[in-house]
């Protein structure tokens, strides 16, 4: 059976008068005249029936266009004001929607910049409510208040109640903060070092250092971190690379063994690494408390090794220890240590160069210890 030119012997509309499907026709202001302006585009039109009371833009861009026509003049001779009151139209019809539809594009630019900070940063739903609030800031407490929570603070969460704001930060500078953390971790049975003893901690000097080393020894969390340490570490320290050998000595240690052991101990600062910008110094305390937070074994560290034999160490003091290996010894019963030192620093990753610095070969070992500066068996001054 054949079908006609369309459904039902209909004929098909012609598919050049049609637009293609996805496309939006695009608006000519040719065809926008008084006679193809709906009752919809005034603004006495009845709301209930019309959805939108107020004229669109491209369509009064028309009218205005048709008014300057008729009156004979160009575009750049009548103001769009006067030509829309001299055609009878309210001369705020213009204004208005150019309002609103500024309002509407800001509203739209708004809603879409929000749905891109919302997909970008899905779990900072909190921070971004804050920002959405006008002018919604919070609450400074007063310095008494942070002093008085910084009481029920445990020595672990110090960082992070410091972090809280400047305020909490300038409580946990003052000495009234760390006096009273030495009191009341302290007791009766501690054994401490003559320096770190209640009449001894009356100084302000080096008052949070020596607080921070007293916890060590007071403080059950702090005691247990030190005890575990190896004999021999398990992995080789690469905390120690580029820092600068302050001090060494060495000594020999008596025990139960018919042959003497000799310890020897390398003091080592760590160097900060260089940075172009004014403010990467760090977060200084307030001038008032430099005292309190004055430290001079401050980034120091000791590493301490200790051989069954004594064997001679060239002076290495002044020098930057660039390298440093723990291996198996040849007798496959202990181990060996290696260190390299050298003049300059090592820098981008380079392997450092042994025939170029001087090198020191500790074996047999017994054990090697690093010590940070709050360490209890960390030597330091009675005068810090």
């Amino acid at each position: 059976m054949a079908r006609g030119p369309g459904p039902l012997g209909r004929p098909r509309p012609d598919a050049g008068a049609m637009p293609k499907r996805g496309k939006r026709l695009k608006f000519r202001a040719q065809d926008a005249c008084s006679g193809r302006v709906t009752v919809a585009d005034y603004a006495n039109s009845d709301p209930a029936v019309v959805r939108s009371g107020r004229v669109k833009k491209a369509v009064a861009n028309a009218v205005q266009q048709e008014v300057k026509s008729l009156c004979g003049l160009e575009a750049s001779q009548v103001p769009a004001v006067e030509a829309l009151s001299g055609a009878g139209e309210p001369c705020d019809i213009m204004d208005s929607s150019d309002e609103m539809d500024a309002q509407e594009e800001s509203i739209h630019e708004r809603t879409a910049s929000r749905k891109k900070k919302s997909k970008r940063h899905k779990g900072d739903t909190l921070f971004s409510v804050s920002e959405d609030l006008d002018g919604a800031g919070g609450e400074e407490y007063p310095m008494d208040i942070w002093l008085l929570l910084a009481a029920y603070i445990r020595p672990e969460d110090i960082v992070n109640f410091s972090l809280i704001c400047k305020n909490a930060w300038t409580v946990t500078c003052t000495a009234a903060f760390w006096t009273r953390l030495y009191r009341r971790h302290y007791t009766l049975d501690a054994s401490l070092p003559l320096r770190l003893r209640p009449e001894s901690m009356e100084k302000l000097r080096c008052l949070r250092a020596c607080v921070i080393r007293s916890l060590y020894h007071m403080y059950e969390p702090f005691a247990a971190r030190i005890s575990k340490n190896p004999a021999i570490p398990e992995s080789t320290p690469s905390t120690l690379k580029n820092s600068k050998c302050l001090l060494f000595w060495c000594r020999k240690i008596v025990g139960n063994r018919q042959e003497p052991m000799w310890e020897f101990n390398f003091k080592f600062k760590k160097q900060s690494p260089r940075v172009k910008s004014k403010c990467a110094g760090g977060l200084q305390p307030p001038i008032q408390y430099e005292d309190v937070h004055t430290n001079p074994d401050q980034d120091c560290c000791l590493l301490q090794v200790t051989t069954l034999n004594f064997i001679f160490i060239p002076i290495v003091m002044g020098m930057i220890f660039t390298l440093f290996t723990i291996n198996v010894s040849t007798d496959m019963r202990h181990h060996r240590v290696r260190l390299v030192f050298q003049d300059s620093p090592v820098h981008n990753g380079r392997k450092p160069r042994s025939e170029q610095g001087v090198q020191v070969i500790l074996d047999p070992v017994h054990s090697v210890r690093l010590f940070d500066w709050w360490h209890p068996q960390y030597p330091f001054s009675l005068r810090a």
